[in-house]
């Protein structure tokens, strides 16, 4: 542990260096392909500095951060184009919208609060989840798994929000939501599109979605040119997970998750095309309490099918579950450890 946090802090060290070069340097230079060019080697740095951990937890949030926001974030911006246009006036805000899931909120004058109660009972559900794996020899395998994703799910929910409190107080500014609660979509579309992980769905329609389309609708209508789009959305998504999965486990791909997200993508284009045929939506209209229980019963069934066999097999998992119930163990001895020197004190202070 402790050599992965020695990691941890230089490559975010080496991160900094980075993005404050694509700051102050690369913004004089012209965009386009002399600005893409510029930053390549930032690209190809932030691609292998996850290897330099053994910790799942590190090498995901790590990947996350900066093998998939920042790159894709600092190639939009090399065309002008992204959440990074217009430049932030800052370079701490330049530094947190490349790295972090988090978006300014359009209309600042709106509300912004953090929902305390839902972070603290999701703490909680995390605190059970951890007690139940102790009694995982009487739980059937299915269940076990399913409680590995729920964990896995909240942790990140957990961490984003903190990272928003975080982020808030030192830019002084309103973020717009991470998520909208998935587990209530009501179709492919909503789920993928509008309330899971908002910021990666943001990110892969403008670099990939809207230059596939205008590419295809030049030799398709433009009613169904939207379909290569989508599927090239989703086939990017699972290429990017093929290479996560690789930092986790470093085992050669399998091509299981890509197969995962070419499903997905299949099935959102075709529930797409069928919402276009208005006669066939109203006939087939579903209440919403059927409509979420298909939907995200869908995405997790082809998730055990098609996600979750590499992780199972290479013990990513259990090692994830792991290294929580230790950082769990570490936080109560420094808790514990405080406590104690706080008694002394107080016992000290009442003698004098």
């Amino acid at each position: 542990m402790e050599e992965d946090l020695k990691s941890f802090i230089k490559v975010w060290v080496y991160g900094i260096i980075s993005i404050s070069y694509c700051y102050y340097i690369t913004t004089r230079i012209r965009s386009g392909v002399p600005r893409l060019l510029s930053i390549f080697p930032v690209l190809v740095l932030f691609l292998v500095i996850p290897l330099s951990f053994s910790s799942a937890h590190l090498s995901l949030y790590t990947t996350f951060s900066l093998t998939f926001l920042a790159n894709f974030k600092l190639i939009l911006f090399s065309f002008d184009k992204g959440p990074l246009i217009p430049l932030p006036t800052t370079l701490g805000r330049f530094f947190c919208f490349t790295c972090f899931p988090i978006k300014a909120q359009e209309n600042p004058n709106s509300q912004n609060h953090f929902p305390k109660r839902d972070v603290a009972v999701k703490v909680a559900i995390v605190g059970v989840l951890l007690h139940l794996y102790g009694y995982r020899n009487n739980l059937s395998p299915t269940l076990l798994l399913a409680l590995y994703f729920v964990q896995l799910y909240l942790e990140i929910d957990i961490v984003a929000s903190f990272l928003k409190i975080a982020v808030v107080i030192f830019l002084g500014c309103d973020l717009e939501p991470q998520s909208n609660k998935p587990y209530l979509a009501t179709s492919l579309q909503d789920f993928w599109g509008r309330r899971w992980n908002l910021m990666v769905p943001a990110i892969l329609r403008a670099a990939v979605y809207a230059p596939m389309r205008q590419v295809s609708q030049r030799r398709m209508s433009s009613g169904w040119g939207l379909f290569p789009g989508v599927l090239a959305a989703f086939i990017v998504s699972g290429l990017y997970h093929e290479l996560l999965f690789y930092y986790l486990t470093r085992e050669v791909p399998t091509w299981e998750v890509t197969w995962y997200f070419v499903l997905q993508g299949v099935c959102t284009a075709a529930e797409i095309a069928l919402k276009k045929k208005t006669t066939v939506t109203r006939r087939w209209q579903l209440t919403p309490a059927v409509s979420r229980l298909l939907t995200v019963g869908f995405v997790f069934v082809t998730g055990v099918w098609l996600f979750a066999p590499q992780l199972v097999r290479s013990g990513v998992l259990e090692r994830y579950k792991y290294e929580e119930v230790l950082f769990v163990d570490f936080i109560k001895q420094k808790f514990i450890t405080l406590l104690r020197i706080f008694l002394t004190s107080v016992k000290s202070f009442n003698g004098v």
